[in-house]
């Protein structure tokens, strides 16, 4: 993914290591993140199943049905997560379609995986 787009943000949002950035079952509020820098554990049920890195995103499937999480992201390092709500997201893919391609590209790659556990 295009993290170029992020690289000089002054939205992006810095996160601690181990730090959480957001715990499964709360609501989403239709937000997702791009890893800017550093890398993201992904946690679902106590598991760890995931870890994010930069240039990829976290919390998707929460930007796309606005349901609650379905997983715990903690920093595993000093992080910087650049937040997509669904105007910026709309907005990014009219300007950028392949931004687009690239993220259910993300998506079909989980859920593969996801299935092969």
């Amino acid at each position: 993914m295009q993290i170029a787009f992020f690289k000089d943000s002054d939205r992006a949002a810095v996160f601690p290591q181990g730090t959480t950035i957001f715990r499964e079952g709360e609501p989403s509020l239709g937000l997702m993140y791009i890893v800017v820098s550093g890398e993201v554990d992904i946690v679902i049920d106590g598991k760890q199943v995931d870890t994010v890195t930069a240039g990829n995103p976290l919390g998707e499937m929460g930007l796309v049905d606005k349901g609650p999480r379905s997983a715990t992201a903690v920093a595993r390092s000093d992080c910087r997560l650049e937040p997509i709500d669904e105007r910026r997201f709309e907005f990014m893919v009219a300007q950028t379609p392949y931004f687009a391609l690239e993220m259910l590209r993300v998506l079909v790659e989980r859920l593969r995986r996801e299935r092969a556990h």
